[in-house]
């Protein structure tokens, strides 16, 4: 998905006797990930274990093994035979690596298969490209093994908890609600180990699944969905007797602080986007890599705890291996992925499986009921249980009222017509594929039944929208709801006097606002009302065997266009010669206008006028040279471009000692998204298969020394992880200290790749660029 102007690294195969201690003891950024044996776990609460995965996975944002299940898992129920006798004939899709393809197979033949699969990979020819790599993965886990896995593992950590009991507390509470109205007994008032399970059973994404792989098989570069937090604990696995090969897995790990260096060396120097899932990295790029590496060889009964944002990869050894691997959300990943991870989702248009709006909003239903129907006194409410459910249940409220902020239309121009749509969290975005929650945008003339292809109307949310992501039409859509609004602001008010009235503390600032006085506080348009003022600005593309203009405005976008550009003060020459040249329309002559910085004409609906002074500036170039999104721009009500703020690039304002080059600091590839978007859509202002390493490149020597510089100074501004001793209290003895420096590694600027030597925006030939070999999860 990724558009191939920029160099990439290879992929290269890890060696059957690749020595992972030799490794770890090669480079100063390499270290083995802490260990913590399940016997000490015995000794402590679901509430101290729970703590424990916070300060270190979550809050630390490092990985953590948890060691020692081996016992608890019985070889009469997770081994080869056992899977081939019980599922051995049910079909499933394989993952051929290679080939970028999946294969129908049974279970049982795939088992019977990975032997001969194991013997093509010697120390010899391991480096073949032709040997076949089938990796069974994402395949529901059995329920023989996962109703085991629920009484071995502690519920704190497990798939779908709604409770964490802390049976070292005695609560004053007898019940708790969820939302079918079920009551549980004997837990007191605790939050929930996973968010999903406030969903109704029908909306849960299920993500309890099992992966069997041999030799050579792999899992890409990657970060966990949404801004989880993984688990994965390895239950089977082959051992060296007869003609089996010991198996294991290789984890390269990394931490959460360090993601935007890791995505940045990503880019830059391997060429390669995280959030694709595409790139195995080489054994030398982590070597090599400005950050601190965390490797570690799962075996049997080893538990994975895999950080949030964390990139991280995996390499399969021996005959056969085996796990088992789930997902946990929480309020801190929530926080994450609306603030970050479903951002860069759409951007690649990845799929979002978790509907983390939704689990906000059925969460603070399920906390307020709870709340509700437990007797909260001010003798037990700062109870280390009870608070920390009253501080979930106040965070998730903010981020509900970030959600209807953004869905507030302008009180000054109501929607008349806004079509219904019963939620049911099915409707996703035809475009980036993001799980809409409430009101976004749909086309009925660009159905899909009308093109002779079965489907639906086409949806847009107004993220993409905003962006310039559309159908052909690009204005002719019309808003839908699936809330009734008055139930979501009846809610807001609901809890807000409950927060209001539970934190009475006489310091009116800190009470949560009402959602009109924090639209004001907001300073900003919202969401919706950019989508509401870009209808009224863009126009309706006409087909093109249709004659006549190529646009067709709407009544009042004379209108909203003067609200916008401002009346210039210096009168500006229309070039005769253009108009003669281009033989452009009396109607594309007053609806255009010329970028400040490219110096090209377009239509002044793809432009941004600044509100000091009469230049435009296209999106395009605000977002390849400023890092300026379209929402942030049309956002502001007075906007002032960068040769105003004295940032300006271009030639002509670098000649001008005031002006000071904005230098951009985000390093990322362009993605050709017409292979995922619907196949109705078009991007109208911004080109964003365009990589943004091309511009880096014009202005630096060498992208990998901008990354370099841009870290030594973060790394100076920044505190390290200081909240971390706040959790002395916990039993984190087993884990090395958080370190409050971060060594570089010397001579990381060597190239990674023979192709890497100089990065720049040289495309390398044909000839090269068939060699180029790129893998797949």
């Amino acid at each position: 998905m990724a558009s191939h102007d920029h160099l990439q690294a290879q992929f290269l195969p890890i060696s059957p006797e690749f020595d992972l201690d030799s490794f770890a003891q090669s480079s100063d950024n390499i270290n083995y990930v802490s260990r913590l044996s399940k016997e000490i776990l015995n000794e402590h609460s679901a509430g101290s274990i729970e703590a424990l995965v916070f300060a270190v996975v979550i809050k630390g944002g490092r990985p953590l093994v948890i060691e020692g299940w081996e016992p608890c898992l019985p070889s009469s129920l997770y081994s080869r035979q056992w899977l081939e006798c019980n599922h051995g004939h049910k079909v499933e899709s394989v993952r051929d690596i290679s080939n970028e393809a999946n294969i129908s197979m049974t279970i049982g033949h795939y088992l019977r298969s990975m032997g001969k699969l194991t013997q093509q990979f010697t120390a010899l020819n391991y480096m073949e490209s032709k040997h076949q790599r089938l990796y069974l993965k994402d395949i529901d886990c059995p329920e023989a093994w996962a109703c085991h896995l629920k009484s071995v593992i502690p519920e704190s950590i497990f798939y779908l908890n709604e409770c964490i009991r802390d049976a070292n507390i005695d609560s004053s509470s007898s019940f708790e609600l969820n939302h079918n109205g079920r009551t549980y007994t004997h837990k007191g008032i605790t939050p929930a180990g996973d968010l999903m399970s406030s969903l109704p059973s029908e909306m849960q994404a299920l993500n309890f699944m099992c992966y069997v792989g041999h030799e050579g098989t792999y899992t890409a570069a990657h970060r966990e969905m949404c801004a989880t937090i993984g688990h994965n604990i390895m239950v089977e696995a082959s051992k060296d007797f007869g003609d089996e090969i010991e198996g294991s897995s290789i984890w390269f790990m990394t931490e959460t602080k360090e993601r935007e260096d890791i995505l940045d060396y990503f880019s830059a120097v391997l060429g390669h986007d995280v959030d694709v899932e595409k790139h195995f990295a080489q054994i030398n790029a982590w070597k090599k890599a400005p950050f601190k590496v965390w490797v570690v060889e799962q075996k049997v009964g080893d538990l994975v705890i895999i950080p949030p944002l964390a990139p991280h990869q995996v390499w399969n050894r021996g005959t056969r291996t085996i796990k088992v691997a789930w997902n946990r959300t929480t309020v801190d990943t929530l926080e994450l992925a609306l603030h970050e991870s479903l951002s860069n989702y759409r951007m690649v248009c990845r799929e979002e499986q978790y509907k983390c709006k939704a689990i906000v909003y059925y969460t603070l239903q399920k906390y307020y009921q709870i709340l509700l129907h437990n007797k909260i006194n001010k003798n037990i409410w700062q109870h280390g249980r009870t608070k920390q459910l009253l501080d979930e249940f106040r965070r998730l409220f903010y981020l509900y009222q970030e959600m209807l902020l953004s869905e507030m239309l302008s009180e000054f121009s109501e929607e008349k017509k806004i079509e219904m749509l019963p939620f049911d969290s099915g409707v996703t975005c035809s475009y980036c594929r993001c799980n809409i929650f409430n009101r976004f945008l749909t086309c009925k003339a660009c159905s899909s039944d009308d093109l002779g292809v079965a489907g639906d109307t086409f949806d847009i949310c107004m993220d993409c929208y905003v962006m310039g992501r559309s159908c052909v039409c690009i204005s002719n859509l019309s808003w839908v709801e699936q809330w009734d609004w008055k139930t979501l602001i009846d809610q807001y008010n609901l809890w807000r006097e409950y927060l209001i009235g539970f934190y009475n503390s006489g310091d009116i600032s800190r009470y949560p606002e009402s959602l009109d006085d924090a639209k004001k506080t907001f300073g900003k348009k919202t969401l919706a009302e950019i989508c509401q003022e870009q209808l009224k600005i863009r126009p309706i593309r006409k087909l093109q065997n249709s004659g006549g203009p190529r646009y067709i405005f709407n009544n009042s976008d004379s209108k909203a266009r003067q609200e916008i550009k401002p009346k210039c003060t210096k009168r500006r020459r229309k070039p005769k010669s253009n108009i003669s040249k281009n033989k452009n329309t009396e109607l594309e002559i007053a609806n255009k206008s010329r970028c400040h910085f490219c110096n090209r004409q377009d239509w002044n609906w793809k432009m941004a006028f600044c509100s000091s002074c009469c230049l435009a500036f296209c999106y395009n170039v605000l977002w390849l040279k400023f890092d300026l999104m379209p929402q942030i721009v049309m956002a502001d009500n007075k906007w002032r471009c960068p040769r105003c703020l004295n940032i300006c690039s271009c030639k002509n304002c670098q000649k001008i000692s005031v002006q000071k080059p904005y230098q951009p600091k985000k390093m990322l590839l362009g993605h050709n998204t017409k292979k995922v978007a619907d196949f109705r859509s078009v991007e109208s202002l911004i080109d964003f298969s365009r990589s943004k390493l091309i511009c880096l490149s014009d202005d630096t020597d060498n992208s990998q020394e901008y990354m370099h510089n841009k870290r030594l100074k973060r790394i100076s501004n920044d505190g390290e992880s200081e909240e971390s001793a706040s959790f002395v209290e916990y039993p984190e003895s087993n884990f090395a200290p958080f370190e409050k420096t971060i060594n570089l590694t010397s001579g990381y600027t060597n190239c990674i790749d023979p192709y890497l030597c100089n990065l720049s925006t040289t495309v390398p030939s044909q000839k090269s660029r068939s060699s180029m070999k790129t893998d797949e999860i």
